[in-house]
């Protein structure tokens, strides 16, 4: 956006302050920016809703009201809200496991995005956004990915014009009969979907500022017109739409149908609030706006309710729609409202215009606009960061693909995988035999060139927080020492990556404590943080006959050790421990005191 100075508004208009100018100039761009996303997401809505199984008019109703009531009330100021891809294929497979009449999926869809929307407020309101967090990223990326495929596959039979397969099989087989068809494909339809996809991919790489969706809405519409697709060629249109603003009501909320639909409310609400808060975070840190979670679920929430209330179903903020509402300056939620308000006009005045439609656009729209979640990097790049994230990330894409229509066993399985392997790591935490090199630095003796250790004197570094899930594993480790080293006289505990130890981990150290001194072994520790010695204090552990065996630095311990070694230790050639100087941090994070 051009950057006007004072001067340059006040010659435009030399009638108003500067004040009113910079208003007049929000009010500008804003309008700009609502105008275009509408564009935008009037084709998008009434394909994002024929994939949720309803009337393209209810991708419109969701677009109406909720959009305007997620910018009033959310944090994000440029966070378009409205139907995407994901949560309306979850809606779908959330609906048809409890109907296969399409006449009964609206009924269904109000009640869900009144339980998502409900959730997601009740979240906000006693701020648990924190829950979100249960989502890890391989989750996300494993399951974006398969259900990004699943999307754009779904839209297969009507690019190609044939039969739609029977949604209650699994999804791969449903892929399979499409497939099967191929030799029956309507050619009319293809080339339409094509001629489609051309349009949209074209201007995309052309000009930003030309709605490719729209346009692609409009030649395709004209030429299925002009030509008589339905009529003479036997192509799929959308056929009639209501004219006229959504009625309010409140969802009829039964009891039987609640139950059923709670479970799959609960994944929405995170999965969808997940994509709006990801992206009003991308968008913030270019804003330089400060996001708030938990209003922005309220807001989430408060969309989605309104949604039910106005004959809508599930939404969630858009990544594509949002990048566009940024990219032209939006700098208030009045962007959205203006996107509202077109909506409404669209409902009033134009749907009649719709009619000859051809339903291979709208497949077009879908495939399009999901392409870009397919991305197998993200994986790759978990894999090499944490192979168990990488795991997790390819399982839960596996898990939602074949388990498909119910995309949610995919992400429930990615969620306890994820928590087992993370407490399983808890369980068994890094734990390095320490020696030190020539030039007197602490090095791994497991991971270094340098492999040798004292006869006389382990070093251990326990990576992680000594808790009852991992006391066993931490004694065990202690106690391989003694069978390794025949002649150990004395065992030395680097605690410094130590923040944490509860009831279980401090009665195993001062039983391990007892056990080792009758073994003639002492049990040293360093770099012990505070709150761990607060806690050995209060214990009695770092009293009395333990009170000597608490150090800050490494080498007060081995100087200690010497001390006690009039005839040295027991190695039979030089001892690493006593080559060269000892290096330690010049301030110290830890105390003994």
């Amino acid at each position: 956006m051009t950057n006007y100075t004072r001067s340059s508004w006040q010659s435009f208009f030399p009638f108003l302050s500067w004040h009113e100018l910079k208003v007049f100039r929000v009010i500008r761009t804003d309008f700009i920016a609502g105008l275009t996303v509408a564009l935008i997401l009037i084709p998008q809505s009434m394909a994002y809703a024929q994939l949720a199984g309803l009337n393209p008019i209810y991708g419109l109703y969701a677009s109406f009201i909720p959009v305007a009531v997620a910018a009033l009330w959310g944090s994000s100021s440029q966070l378009a809200t409205g139907p995407v891809a994901i949560v309306s294929l979850l809606t779908f497979t959330a609906v048809a496991a409890l109907t296969s009449d399409p006449s009964e999926f609206i009924f269904f869809a109000v009640i869900l995005a009144f339980l998502v929307g409900l959730f997601q407020f009740l979240l906000g309101i006693f701020r648990l956004g924190v829950l979100v967090d249960f989502l890890s990223h391989p989750v996300v990326i494993g399951f974006t990915n398969a259900a990004a495929i699943i999307i754009g596959t779904s839209q297969l039979y009507k690019l190609l014009g044939v039969m739609k397969p029977d949604s209650q099989l699994p999804y791969y087989q449903q892929l399979a009969d499409v497939l099967s068809e191929i030799p029956l494909t309507h050619m009319p339809s293809l080339l339409m979907g094509i001629g489609a996809l051309v349009i949209i991919f074209g201007l995309k790489k052309i000009s930003t500022k030309v709605p490719p969706f729209l346009v692609a809405l409009v030649v395709t519409t004209l030429i299925s017109w002009g030509i008589g697709f339905e009529s003479k060629l036997g192509g799929n249109v959308v056929g009639v739409i209501p004219q006229g603003l959504p009625s309010f009501s409140f969802p009829s909320l039964d009891a039987q149908s609640v139950t059923q639909l709670v479970p799959v409310a609960i994944i929405i609400s995170l999965i969808g609030f997940m994509e709006a808060i990801s992206v009003a975070k991308a968008v913030a840190a270019k804003t330089k706006q400060r996001i708030d979670a938990n209003q922005e679920l309220i807001g989430q929430g408060l969309s989605n309710i309104a949604a039910s209330f106005f004959q809508g179903y599930p939404v969630s903020g858009s990544f594509s729609r949002t990048a566009v509402n940024t990219a032209l300056g939006a700098i208030t939620g009045f962007s959205s409202v203006v996107t509202a308000v077109v909506l409404g006009l669209t409902l009033l005045f134009l749907t009649p215009l719709l009619y000859h439609l051809p339903q291979a656009t709208l497949a077009a729209v879908v495939m399009s606009a999901v392409a870009g979640l397919v991305r197998f990097k993200p994986i790759k790049y978990a894999w090499r960061v944490q192979k168990h994230d990488g795991f997790i990330a390819v399982v839960v894409f596996l898990a939602t693909f074949f388990t498909a229509p119910h995309l949610e066993q995919g992400i429930i399985l990615g969620v306890v995988l994820t928590l087992f392997l993370y407490i399983w790591r808890g369980m068994r935490p890094t734990v390095i035999v320490e020696t030190k090199d020539k030039d007197g630095n602490f090095i791994s003796a497991e991971s270094s060139s340098i492999s040798k250790t004292c006869a006389s004197v382990s070093i251990l570094r326990f990576d992680g927080s000594l808790i009852f899930a991992n006391t066993g594993y931490f004694e065990t480790k202690v106690l391989e020492q003694l069978s390794e080293k025949p002649k150990l006289e004395y065992i030395i505990i680097d605690a410094v990556s130590i923040n944490e130890i509860d009831a279980t981990g401090e009665e195993m150290l001062h039983e391990l404590s007892r056990r080792l001194v009758d073994n003639n072994i002492e049990l040293l520790f360093v770099r012990v943080h505070s709150t761990i010695m607060h806690v050995f204090k209060n214990t009695g552990y770092a009293s009395a006959e333990w009170l000597d065996h608490f150090f800050t630095h490494r080498k007060d311990a081995l100087e200690y050790i010497w001390s006690k070694l009039p005839g040295g230790c027991a190695c039979d050639d030089e001892c690493p421990l006593k080559t060269g100087p000892i290096f330690e941090d010049p301030v110290s994070m830890y105390t003994v005191k």
